[in-house]
């Protein structure tokens, strides 16, 4: 099969729907020649590497930046993302930042959003049968994803396609065909699916069929990179596995960490409430990043900035010395961030509003602090297990009015929890005039 050959209809041997009209946010895309590089391969793949846990296989995606070099073809490098929530947070950003490392050497990004596999909802690393989205909320979803992702990504090198293209013209016999290509134990091999059989918690077999569906997406793009999480492995070595079954050449399968969130323990997620999100007002912003530990900086430097390992090694060095502040390294990384997603004057008025509310002695000097079991505390628990809050029902009153701030920052969700560790401290702060550390202890 040649890449850009169509097929109206999907036969036996080839089940391919090739795209002819790919959009970005200017319309139509036309095919662009990859541009003058002066690195050499060896310094590509040693800048394509950095933020990512592993590559499978880097031998492949040297010979692939090798032909790319050579014919002059940028390499078609795929991202999915199913619309299941509207709103991008950083730790999105880590696999959309290695995609621009790429778009940088020239190449093509396709951002693929899975309308049609959002009907069947993910189920990696979901321990219980994951709802499924309507048509018109995956439309609401998408168009939110559309208008984010160009913070970082630029337009003129990226494809933005939907999945529902050839999905939604395979036909059942066509889908037939294509899970004739997939073994029932090739997919219960999945660790999540393996353990719910264990447990005897149901599996429905629409969820059986996404690997196959994500996969099949990499054989429709003809994709030569595809990028996700550590709990999409499974699914992309699928997509690998199919192209050689279409006789194509297989992707390089490139795995990013899982950011931690805000809470330093578990990865972030809004459901959890220790997400940062990147439309989200800078003084937030701001905020929520001089909230994590000086542990966690290093993580978020590597992950959600562009500086280079020696640089952050660097910084790391000076601060372990005592050269530099650690305080004065966090505010850095702020900076950096809401500059990318917002500007460097709103990033500088952000710092500024942090240091007038909390250098200006708007807060007493001496503030009561409060030992608590070191754990993952529901906010309106935590209010009322410090004292701050009589009962749960006006601890959630005082979050939707906008009463609580933690670390600074003002909190309006009541499912928010708030990750005490072991030996640290929180500022919690209710109105204007209550103010609590907090600080875990070990059970």
């Amino acid at each position: 099969m040649l890449r850009g050959q169509s097929i109206a209809q999907p036969s036996a041997d080839a089940l391919l729907y090739q795209p002819k009209q790919i959009m970005d946010g200017q319309g139509t895309n036309p095919p662009r020649q990859l541009e003058t590089q002066t690195m050499t391969i060896d310094e590509q793949l040693a800048f394509l590497r950095k933020g990512t846990v592993e590559i499978i296989r880097e031998a492949d995606l040297r010979a692939k930046l090798e032909k790319s070099a050579r014919t002059g073809v940028p390499l078609r490098v795929k991202y999915g993302a199913d619309p299941t929530a509207p709103d991008i947070h950083l730790g999105h950003t880590v696999v959309i930042r290695r995609l621009r490392a790429f778009q940088q050497l020239g190449h093509q990004v396709i951002f693929l959003i899975g309308d049609f596999t959002g009907l069947i909802g993910d189920p990696s690393g979901k321990s219980a049968t994951r709802p499924q989205l309507t048509r018109e909320e995956i439309a609401i979803n998408a168009e939110t994803y559309k208008a984010q992702i160009f913070k970082l990504l630029d337009p003129a090198k990226t494809i933005i396609d939907f999945n529902s293209r050839w999905m939604d013209t395979l036909g059942s016999e066509g889908f037939i065909r294509l899970a004739s290509r997939v073994t029932v134990k090739q997919i219960l091999e999945r660790d999540d699916f393996e353990q719910r059989l264990r447990e005897e918690r149901p599996i429905a077999l629409h969820e059986l069929l996404y690997p196959l569906v994500q996969g099949y997406d990499s054989v429709a793009l003809e994709a030569d990179v595809e990028f996700g999480g550590t709990d999409q492995k499974f699914n992309m070595l699928v997509g690998r596995n199919l192209q050689r079954e279409y006789r194509q050449e297989a992707q390089v399968v490139i795995i990013t960490p899982l950011l931690e969130g805000t809470d330093g323990v578990q990865k972030m997620s809004k459901s959890l409430g220790n997400y940062i999100g990147i439309n989200e007002p800078p003084q937030e912003m701001f905020g929520k990043l001089m909230s994590i530990s000086d542990e966690l900086m290093w993580r978020y430097y590597e992950l959600c900035t562009d500086l280079r390992a020696e640089e952050i090694n660097a910084m790391r060095a000076a601060a372990e010395a005592g050269e530099r502040n650690p305080r004065d390294v966090k505010v850095e990384l702020a900076k950096r961030i809401i500059t990318d997603f917002h500007s460097a004057d709103d990033a500088q008025i952000a710092e500024d509003e942090f240091n007038r509310i909390f250098r200006s002695k708007e807060i007493p000097e001496d503030i009561e602090t409060c030992e608590i079991k070191a754990e993952g505390w529901p906010l309106p628990h935590l209010l009322v297990e410090t004292g701050l809050a009589e009962s749960k029902a006006e601890a959630r009153r005082l979050i939707e009015q906008g009463g609580v701030r933690i670390g600074g920052v003002r909190q309006t969700d009541t499912g928010i929890v708030v990750g005490i560790k072991s030996g640290e401290e929180s500022l919690l702060q209710v109105g204007k005039r209550r103010f609590l550390r907090v600080r875990g202890v070990a059970a």
